[in-house]
């Protein structure tokens, strides 16, 4: 049994059914080129294998990507992969990989967990957000989750509230940015959002957490008995044949749901390392679009396309020759199977073109 402070975690098992057609259930976000140079995943590897060892540095996925994974992280140990038999939530997801790593490190080991597809600029910020949330995980037994100061009205975004002035027990972490949290929301519509930025004491929701193998496994404990009763079974098979049929077993018995209904929304030691580096999760077209750069005429232009008297665009070409003349704030999207046009602000909706496609079982365009 090791101790670290260094586990890495990166989920790899979601779908993003908003960057259809280009996200598919064969090949969901994180494993697309989106922005930047790699696929989202390959990004995610690259940037954190810069503060956590290899050695430490787990991702955990759905049985389908597995494959995937190895394609496009050639380089990454095929025995830290943690596999799940279908996706069923980040609770589930998170308490299956505790109970493997509970195997290899002590209790006292700080776990960081970071979403594969996630856009992050300013690195050395970000380290230095880890940093102390590893030092608060550690001093406070409690759950951190890294809160991005929000720089506009976000619909698309989670928020987490916090208590912007009160020091509490925090000390000296209160010096470097550690917040107590008070409650989580989800994406909320322009309204609220507003609300929520004007108010000053909520942050955008990184969906990045640390905390320490104990601390999570006494929370899952706490406020998720019923389920994890269920994981606890697992423990006995860990490393034997018989693991992974139990597994898919107890995968069938439990209930899908986020860690943060399962958890943050309830727990009382939730704390909140505030933070400014500039972060995105890239949820939908509308984003791809914020975060490229753009021409001249407020285009961003991707692959062979012709445009004329047209503005404020995002136009995406995966092989066909693109022509466009006389429009403005359009999104266009050009895959192998499917073409997608969108005004642009609307990008959030392409999630009822997908749940268009399964109701009519159109399944060979996902």
């Amino acid at each position: 049994m090791r101790k670290t402070d260094k586990i890495a975690l990166i989920l790899a098992g979601g779908s993003g059914y908003r960057l259809w057609p280009r996200s598919t259930d064969k090949t969901p976000k994180q494993f697309v080129h989106l922005i930047g140079d790699g696929t989202m995943i390959q990004n995610t590897f690259a940037r954190i294998s810069k503060f956590f060892p290899i050695e430490d540095t787990y991702i955990v996925t759905s049985n389908d990507f597995y494959e995937l994974v190895l394609e496009q992280l050639p380089s990454f140990p095929s025995e830290n992969i943690i596999i799940e038999p279908f996706p069923r939530g980040t609770a589930p997801c998170l308490a299956l990989s505790t109970i493997i790593l509970q195997q290899k490190y002590t209790v006292d080991s700080v776990i960081t967990v970071l979403p594969s597809d996630h856009i992050i600029f300013n690195l050395g910020e970000f380290y230095e957000s880890l940093e102390i949330g590893i030092r608060a995980a550690k001093e406070l037994k409690g759950i951190i989750t890294i809160g991005i100061q929000p720089t506009r009205p976000e619909t698309s975004f989670g928020y987490v509230q916090i208590k912007k002035d009160y020091r509490g027990e925090l000390n000296a972490l209160f010096d470097k940015g550690v917040r107590y949290s008070t409650t989580f929301a989800e994406k909320p519509d322009y309204a609220t959002a507003k609300r929520f930025v004007e108010s000053g004491d909520f942050l955008w929701n990184s969906g990045i957490f640390i905390w320490n193998i104990d601390t999570f496994v006494n929370s899952l404990e706490k406020y998720w008995r019923e389920d994890y009763s269920t994981f606890k079974l697992l423990k006995e098979h860990v490393g034997k044949n018989s693991f992974n049929e139990n597994l898919e077993y107890t995968y069938k018995q439990i209930t899908s749901l986020s860690i943060d209904y399962a958890i943050l929304e309830k727990a009382d030691n939730v704390f909140v390392v505030q933070s400014t580096f500039r972060w995105s999760d890239v949820g939908n077209w509308d984003e791809i679009y914020r975060l490229s750069m753009k021409d001249a005429k407020n285009n961003v232009l991707i692959g062979d396309i012709i445009p004329i008297n047209t503005t404020n665009c995002l136009i995406n070409s995966n092989s066909k020759l693109i022509g466009v003349i006389g429009v403005s704030d359009l999104i266009v999207i050009d895959s192998d199977d499917a073409l997608l046009i969108c005004k642009r602000n609307y990008s959030d909706d392409v999630k009822e073109i997908v749940d268009f496609i399964r109701r009519k079982q159109m399944n060979r365009f996902l």
